[in-house]
């Protein structure tokens, strides 16, 4: 690791602390885990620290899955306090969930990171789409699909989480209102998918990256950096509630728009990044 000016540090500190009181208020307010902020606020931290490049991406991912793990648990909370989860759509994903996570981590494991980026600002993008037009015509059915259908979308979710590093909120999310959930619900059935995903999603990520423990920061365990988590995570789970909060004061539709252009900001952040 490369001698960092006391000046830096203190700046890359108050970037720890912004991150993570910002995941939790966004995991409360959309449900999702928040890894379009905390990835990004990661990179720079480990660029800075003298990470490796070959492991640094990976390493930002795993970690945010790892802030991620309090943050969904203390939203998934709120939201249910306030009879917002359907249990049902949680039980029925949870196993594809797991099969996905574990197919996302072996590529994020070797993968480009550019292809993960691109895979985040396009599927952010429709997403977007989708709740800025708020149109009933994006309405697949009244009621949630059969196994199969669940299946094909839990291991998608569960794929696109580990390659990202997020919660996979925004598309359990846009799932569940397809299939008329009211947003609300979807967005709290989101946050307590996230608790399984991170889970999983934090378990895969340290067994990837225990074979390059060496390339690692001090107190890591392999691509799960124990030093990002302590000082992300307590902010994030104290934010989520105020999150929550917040959420259940907006109506349906200003709760659909602010989705909408928060998830396209997130895609310009990390389009810029490839371009």
């Amino acid at each position: 690791m490369s001698d960092i000016p006391l000046s830096d540090l203190a700046t890359l500190a108050a970037a720890i602390v912004a991150g993570g009181a910002l995941t939790g208020l966004l995991a409360g307010l959309f449900g999702i885990g928040g890894g379009a902020v905390t990835v990004p606020v990661l990179y720079e931290i480990f660029r800075y620290l003298g990470v490796d490049e070959s492991v640094r991406m990976q390493l930002c991912i795993g970690t945010s899955l790892a802030v991620i793990v309090p943050t969904s648990i203390r939203s998934a909370l709120a939201h249910s306090k306030r009879g917002a989860l359907r249990l049902d759509a949680v039980r029925r994903w949870t196993l594809p969930i797991l099969a996905g996570i574990g197919a996302g981590a072996l590529i994020a494991a070797t993968a480009p990171a550019w292809v993960m980026k691109l895979l985040f600002a396009l599927t952010a993008v429709m997403i977007a789409t989708k709740f800025l037009l708020g149109e009933r015509a994006w309405r697949l059915g009244d009621q949630l699909p059969g196994r199969a259908a669940m299946s094909g979308y839990g291991l998608f979710i569960g794929f696109y989480s580990a390659v990202m590093g997020v919660g996979g909120g925004s598309v359990s999310t846009l799932v569940l209102t397809l299939y008329g959930t009211p947003i609300h619900a979807a967005i709290g059935t989101a946050a307590a998918v996230g608790v399984v995903i991170s889970l999983a999603g934090t378990v895969g990520f340290m067994l990837a990256g225990w074979p390059l423990q060496a390339l690692m920061p001090p107190l890591s365990i392999g691509y799960v950096s124990l030093i990002g988590m302590a000082l992300m995570a307590p902010l994030s789970v104290l934010m989520a509630p105020l999150g929550a909060r917040i959420a259940h004061a907006l109506s349906k539709r200003q709760l659909e728009v602010a989705l909408g252009v928060f998830l396209l900001l997130v895609a310009a952040r990390f389009a810029s990044a490839i371009f």
